[in-house]
């Protein structure tokens, strides 16, 4: 029988790059598709079997023919909550319209979407109101669409447990909003996908919405106090108080976790929202062991303490324009830039230089200064930005994609090059970039700092810093590159050019 070929948009997300594995293991051929091809070719998906990487921005509809060209079914995972929308609502309502025209016209036969829970009513957070409006409008057309209503998912990496670990590892006593104690039925990551796979195999889910989660009803609070237990923790004082709007509390997690306010917000005004499962008929279709909180949690620090996280809520990110990357490019032809470079030559091979490089950035820090790289990163917290607090996936590996603390990783080549860009707050553009080049028994590392300045603003930040880049930039390069003092060649030395 011929394979069926699926369409998961959002590929690179929390639950898509975790659902393409499971269909090739189903027997299904996937057609993985994201913003980036970058990122998609560093996802551990990219080089399996049965997978095709494809470009898709759903805002275009040029590009929404292509992927759905001899698509049988398409897993719509997609959500325009981020930092460069300014409402995130009308870009989903968009996309989705485009999602259900296309599909119609190119043949598709199903589409299933991961929504949310929650009851339609006035004080439905605008978040919620917009997942379930989604799901209304690709129904709209004449594919037919399977609906699964989820609540907080937990599992590693997800953007609910991050605010949960964080809130919980760093504040043993918490004055909170009301809505912890708001009654709400959490999922585990490996039910959500369990139940995404199992629809597409069984015909009678297919048109219909069903409300998934846990076996459990718990509140935020009880989350909190079963996550101290599970973390070794002593059980968390926590004090509700009507005064925190969703406004003052994005902020509180903003400053605590690593999740931005704009990511907070709509998710702290949907945890006001009794977010419950209705029906359970879903599990009488799709028989399976649920995992409570307790057991969820369980396995995502286990996760976590391993390594082996597959996804997280930080992959999501836009990946800069090839152009941009390179002063020779017409991104930056004619244009106002600098650069800070400098080279050390040392006595380690490629291969213990670049273990020393990958591992930059997280619980390893930045080799120098780090006191000053975390106050950067406070600063950068207190003007809305993302700050250190993001850590990094894996602190082992590094991939196209990939957050490490305030920067994404835009290139990697092992053992030759890595590119990053900066994320934080900054008056400008600005990439950070280290060469390893064999020289006989050495190795050279050059290290590059390249900013392009937004006006004057921008201008006078990069005067006001390059005095600390003698003692940052070269403390780092000396720590990536060199064991020790005795492995120094030569160097590090400050390579002329534009300053």
């Amino acid at each position: 029988m011929e394979k069926k070929l699926i369409l998961v948009t959002g590929a690179t997300g929390y639950v898509g790059a975790r659902l393409i594995p499971r269909l090739l293991e189903a027997g299904y051929l996937v057609r993985a598709a994201g913003r980036s091809m970058a990122k998609l070719k560093a996802r551990p998906f990219a080089e399996q079997e049965g997978v095709e990487l494809c470009s898709l921005n759903v805002l275009e509809r040029t590009d929404l023919k292509a992927a759905l060209k001899d698509v049988y079914a398409v897993y719509y995972l997609v959500h325009s909550m981020n930092s460069k929308s300014r409402d995130f609502a009308e870009a989903d309502r968009l996309a989705a319209k485009n999602m259900a025209a296309e599909a119609e016209e190119a043949g598709v036969r199903r589409i299933i979407y991961l929504g949310g829970l929650g009851e339609d009513s006035p004080e439905l957070s605008k978040h919620l109101r917009s997942r379930a409006e989604t799901g209304e409008i690709l129904k709209s057309g004449k594919v037919p669409v399977t609906i699964l209503r989820a609540g907080m998912i937990l599992g590693s990496g997800s953007t609910s447990f991050e605010i949960l670990r964080y809130l919980v590892e760093r504040l043993p006593f918490m004055i909170t909003p009301r809505w912890v104690k708001t009654p709400s039925q959490p999922i585990a990551i490996r039910n959500v996908l369990n139940y995404l796979v199992g629809c597409l195999g069984i015909e009678a889910t297919t048109g219909e919405t069903y409300d998934i989660g846990g076996p459990e009803v718990i509140t935020y609070m009880e989350l909190m106090q079963t996550y101290a237990r599970r973390a070794g923790l002593p059980r968390r004082v926590i004090l509700p108080v009507p005064v925190f709007t969703p406004r003052i509390s994005s902020y509180w997690i903003h400053f605590v976790t690593p999740v931005p306010a704009y990511i907070a917000r709509p998710l702290a005004e949907g945890l006001r929202n009794p977010v419950v499962c209705k029906n359970n008929e879903i599990l009488k279709l799709i028989p399976q062991d649920l995992l409570d909180a307790d057991t969820a949690i369980g396995i995502a620090l286990e996760r976590m303490r391993s390594q082996t996280v597959e996804s997280s809520w930080t992959d999501a990110g836009s990946m800069p324009a090839d152009e941009w990357l390179a002063p020779g490019d017409p991104g930056w032809a004619g244009g106002t830039y600098y650069e800070d470079s400098r080279i050390i030559t040392v006595s380690d091979t490629t291969k213990e230089v670049w273990q020393r490089l990958v591992r930059l950035g997280g619980k390893t820090g930045w080799y120098y200064g780090n006191w000053l790289w975390k106050l950067r990163g406070f600063m950068d917290r207190m003007l809305g930005g993302v700050g250190l607090n993001r850590g990094r996936r894996n602190e082992n590996e590094l991939g196209v994609g990939d957050a490490l603390d305030f920067w994404r990783v835009v290139e990697v080549e092992e053992e030759k090059h890595l590119l990053l860009l900066a994320e934080m707050k900054l008056p400008g553009e600005a990439i950070l970039e280290f060469q390893i080049c064999p020289q006989g028994t050495h190795t050279q590392v050059r290290q590059i700092a390249r900013f392009v300045p937004h006006g004057l603003l921008g201008l006078l930040y990069w005067w006001a810093v390059t005095p600390l880049h003698e003692f940052v930039f070269s403390g780092m390069l000396k720590g990536v590159a060199a064991k020790s003092p005795a492995t120094i060649v030569e160097g590090p030395h400050k390579q002329p050019g534009k300053s």
